[in-house]
């Protein structure tokens, strides 16, 4: 009976996992996108409402063949009581956000902070949605249990590389679109060491929340493969290393920043932007 129970738990926590990470997968771009906090400081209650229930009979409609859960929904109420869960996965996740980069403060009233959480709902509610549609796949070995005694023959170096670079991708997809953009040095400008610190320990935490909590599946295949850092935490910081460099690069390529530019200038704008870098890292290496 504990032990059902456990397992309950367990998959619980993972279907929760999977629809975090599904909403920052997709929600990623918006979140750097100043237009949307703007908006939302002048979105009327009737509009909030609107964009909840649009957001609401999205993650319906994709609740039918998606959603963020791995058992597929039985029932009409099954999908509608997911769908309100997906909401507020959604809620929570936007709100996050905000505050960790520091985009919502108390002073400016209870319609400006909830316009810019509900806009940014809208976005993250489809990426709770399509979660199972983006990366959900099987484990060979789960398809074919006689896999499971196969060894894996793949060389450390191709392993390696074969990681690094789709993390190098990932994050050159996500990041050249929010490098030459303003919000960058806006966001910054607001922003203390100790926020910084914040957003690096989220960033290595929602990588590996993504790659190893969320159960997208192939999780025995990426485990047993044999590159030099194919550890859960050797993986998560040497990806992290890899999305801040991208990040880096994407910036100057984008005179973003400028040789001879301050040093804390390079440091605080290559980690904000490695946020959204990890994201597109991590979805890159599950990709392959």
């Amino acid at each position: 009976m504990v032990r059902i129970k456990a397992q309950d738990w367990q998959t619980e926590f993972d279907d929760l996992m999977r629809g975090i990470a599904g909403a920052f997968l997709f929600g990623a771009p918006f979140l750097y996108t100043m237009e949307v906090w703007w908006k939302g400081n002048f979105t009327s209650p009737p509009r909030m409402m609107l964009i909840l229930g649009i957001a609401y009979l999205g993650l319906v409609l994709l609740n039918i063949k998606g959603g963020f859960r791995a058992e597929q929904p039985r029932s009409r109420a099954q999908i509608l009581v997911e769908s309100a869960e997906g909401l507020a996965i959604a809620l929570f996740t936007a709100t996050l956000s905000l505050t960790l980069l520091d985009i919502v403060h108390f002073d400016a009233g209870i319609d400006a902070i909830m316009g810019r959480l509900i806009t940014l709902s809208l976005p993250f509610s489809i990426g709770v949605g399509i979660a199972n549609n983006l990366l959900l796949k099987i484990d060979d070995d789960e398809a074919d249990p006689a896999k499971q005694r196969e060894p894996q023959n793949d060389h450390p170096w191709r392993s390696t590389l074969s990681d690094a670079g789709a993390a190098f991708l990932g994050a050159i997809v996500v990041g050249s679109s929010i490098a030459p953009t303003d919000e960058i040095p806006m966001i910054s400008s607001s922003l203390e060491p100790a926020r910084l610190l914040l957003i690096m320990a989220s960033s290595l935490l929602l990588s590996y929340i993504i790659v190893f909590e969320a159960n997208f599946g192939a999780q025995r295949r990426r485990r047993s493969q044999s590159g030099f850092f194919q550890r859960p935490i050797s993986e998560t910081v040497a990806a992290y290393l890899i999305a801040l460099a991208t990040g880096m690069l994407m910036l100057w390529l984008f005179q973003g920043v400028r040789v001879g530019d301050p040093i804390n200038q390079w440091v605080s704008y290559s980690i904000i932007l490695g946020l959204p870098c990890t994201i597109g890292g991590a979805a890159g290496r599950l990709a392959v």
